[in-house]
This record gives C-alpha cells, sequence and structure tokens, in this order.
C-alpha cells in the first residue's frame, strides 16, 4: 500500500502559519499583561507611608496634612490614596476625642499651671517684686471653664508699694468646632491705679479664628456692665463694650509665643490690657518664661497716671 504524497506547497503553508500563531499568543499575552496593570490599584510608596504612620503614632496633625499636602509632587498615582488616609485619621481622632469628653470625670479634664516669677514695674510705682498667678483650664465636651487668680505684691522699708489682685473666671458654651457663647466674671483690686475694687460681668460670642495646631486665635466680643469703687470714695457703674483677643504662636516643640489683649470701652473709664510673653520649655513640667504687659486707664483718678507696665522673668510648672 503507498502512502499518500504530501503537496510539495504544504510544509510551507505550515511553516508560515505557525511563527504566525506563535506571535499572535505573544501578543494577546502582553496585551493582557498591560490591562492587568493598568487595572491594578496604585499603591503608597514605602518612604510616604513609612512618614505617614509615623506622623500619625505621633500624633502630628500638622505633619500629617503636611504630607498629605506635599504627596502629589512625590507621587501623584497615589496621592487621593494618602488624602483619603489622612481623612479617615482625622476623622478617627476627632471622634476617639469626643468620646473622651464625653465619658471622662470632671476632674479628668481639669489642667492648671502655676507662675511664680520676679518684676520690674514702671508708671504709678517704681518697684520690684514678686507675682504669682494660678491658671486652671477645663475643656469639655460642649462647656470649658477658665480660672486665673494673681497677684502681684511688693513691700519697701515697712511700706506696700504695689499691691494688685485679679480673679477672673470664664465659661464658654460651644456652639460648634469654632463658635462659642461666652460668660465672663472678674474682679479686680489695685488701689495704685485708683481704685480699691472693680467687678465686671460680660456675655457675648466668641469664634476661635485660626486653629491649625500650631496657630490659634480665639476673638470675643459683647456688651459689659462695670462697678468699680475709686481712692477717692466715688463710686462708677456704667455699661461697655467688651473685646477680648488670645493668640498662641508655637515657633517650635519647646518654644511658644503668645499676644493676649482685652478692652473695656465705655464712656467715663476705658481700660486696655495686653501681655506678650514668650515661653521655653525646660524639661518636665517646667518652662520658663520673659513676659511683658501694660495696663491703660483713660481717665484714671487725679494724680495718677493713665499707663502701668510690667516685665516679668517666671518660672511656670505645669499640672
Amino acid at each position: 500500500m503507498r502512502r499518500p504524497i504530501l503537496p510539495p506547497l504544504a510544509p510551507l503553508l505550515l511553516a508560515s502559519l505557525l511563527p504566525g500563531t506563535a506571535l499572535a499568543a505573544q501578543d494577546a499575552a502582553s496585551s493582557e499583561k498591560k490591562e492587568q496593570e493598568e487595572e491594578a490599584p496604585p499603591e503608597v510608596p514605602p518612604a510616604i507611608k513609612a512618614m505617614l504612620d509615623a506622623a500619625m503614632r505621633a500624633g502630628d496633625e500638622a505633619a500629617v496634612n503636611a504630607i498629605a499636602k506635599y504627596a502629589k509632587a512625590g507621587d501623584r498615582p497615589s496621592a487621593e490614596l494618602v488624602q483619603r488616609a489622612a481623612g479617615n485619621w482625622r476623622d478617627e481622632r476627632r471622634e476617639a476625642a469626643q468620646r473622651r469628653l464625653r465619658e471622662a470625670r470632671f476632674l479628668d479634664l481639669v489642667k492648671g499651671r502655676a507662675e511664680l516669677g520676679g518684676y520690674i514695674n514702671t508708671g504709678n510705682s517704681e518697684t520690684v517684686g514678686l507675682t504669682g498667678v494660678l491658671d486652671l483650664k477645663r475643656d469639655g465636651f460642649l462647656w470649658r471653664q477658665k480660672l486665673r487668680l494673681q497677684a502681684d505684691y511688693q513691700e519697701s522699708l515697712g511700706r506696700t508699694a504695689q499691691e494688685r489682685y485679679i480673679a477672673a473666671y470664664d465659661l464658654n458654651y460651644k456652639v460648634e468646632d469654632r463658635a462659642y457663647i461666652y460668660g465672663a466674671a472678674m474682679f479686680e483690686s489695685d488701689r495704685f491705679a485708683g481704685f480699691n475694687q472693680r467687678y465686671s460681668l460680660s456675655a457675648g460670642a466668641g469664634y476661635t479664628a485660626l486653629d491649625n495646631g500650631g496657630l490659634r486665635l480665639d476673638v470675643e466680643l459683647g456688651p459689659a456692665f462695670r462697678h468699680t469703687d475709686l481712692t477717692d470714695d466715688t463710686v462708677e457703674s456704667q455699661l461697655a463694650a467688651r473685646g477680648k483677643l488670645d493668640f498662641d504662636w508655637r515657633l517650635s516643640p519647646t518654644i511658644t509665643f503668645s499676644q493676649d489683649a482685652a478692652a473695656y470701652l465705655q464712656s467715663s473709664n476705658s481700660t486696655i490690657t495686653g501681655k506678650t510673653a514668650l515661653r521655653a520649655k525646660l524639661f518636665g513640667p517646667f518652662s520658663a518664661q520673659m513676659s511683658y504687659a501694660v495696663n491703660y486707664e483713660s481717665m484714671p483718678p487725679l494724680g495718677r497716671k493713665t499707663t502701668d507696665t510690667t516685665s516679668r522673668a517666671s518660672l511656670l510648672v505645669d499640672f
């Protein structure tokens, strides 16, 4: 039996088809691999992820915001992932903080600072003396309370040369994250400024204009009532307008600059006070502070100067 003989062109046709088939299969595999690469979700580069994780563990919101902001320049495809991770971290941190505030006992949220230092006074008295300040603060879920006690006293050659006492209490109700309603009460005694006692009551609106970790600015404005017993045996009781500004700027992890100012404006005697301070953390709860305070009375009693200034060098203890 004779075997069939293939046509002469068959081997050539087979040879031409096989390479084409191999190339088609290779192109299909390459196309499939490319599609898989295009469909694969972007990943955060290890270096950016390591920095973001470290900032989150440290609780440094300013650093987290900076990393999320500049992630676009470092790796644009993963920038959205970084933004989402930072947003989720901020939301979880805010929720955890609110939960702690709601569940905390009263004394758990009380923080304090004691200040003891010396000062040089110019104006109605030229003295060198001591000053003591106690600040207490409780920042709750809806209510924020502040209490400040201050005493400046100097005695020279058996005679009192400086005697000033202040007690102030502020109560804030948080309407939202930045806006609040305040009530304020203050007692002052400074016979060298021309009054034995002065009581001030005020209520109004407050707003946190800046709050980004390193900067904070609180502004308050509202009506007030003041009752003053002057050293010349006269009494003043008047309505006034009150404004207050508290500014804090953290220049570095250990250095903070602050500027506080308050004004009571009324027809008879207006009062403007301001304090500029630079605080440096030493170790543990201890800090050192240099400050300069100005107290202005527009219409003091006869024989009194309008402006007193006080320069202080103090040691602070946080508790």
